[in-house]
């Protein structure tokens, strides 16, 4: 898939991600984790990656090693955003973290975020 299908695809399912949060009763005001994913067969490649997307701004978590379905063996890594739950935003770091991941031939796997309730935790 062409580097401007995955940004087209994830920018789609950006705003069907937002609407799906938000019908269910996410606050739309609440500050967001948002963790973008790569992953890469090769640590070392994947690791190239990481450090191009902590030059550009952003938190980078510690790569783990993942087992697909099929078996094969994965490196990935979260990269954390905190902000509102506003689809330009998530667009752009979008668009940011695939040209990374198509640079160093890793996988950019979309995103996610958590429900957030809006209301304080009880202590």
């Amino acid at each position: 898939m062409s580097l401007q299908q995955v940004i087209a695809d994830w920018q789609e399912e950006t705003d069907f991600i937002i609407q799906e949060l938000l019908a269910d009763g996410s606050d739309p005001d609440a500050e967001y984790t948002i963790e973008h994913h790569l992953a890469s067969q090769d640590f070392k490649v994947l690791e190239k990656a990481a450090v191009d997307v902590f030059k550009a701004g952003f938190e980078v978590s510690d790569a783990e090693e993942a087992e697909l379905e099929d078996g094969t063996q994965l490196w990935c890594f979260d990269v954390i955003v905190e902000a509102p739950l506003a689809a330009e935003g998530i667009k752009r770091d979008i668009e940011t973290l695939a040209k990374i991941a198509d640079k160093h031939q890793v996988i950019y796997d979309g995103w996610g975020t958590y429900f957030e309730s809006g209301e304080e935790p009880n202590d």
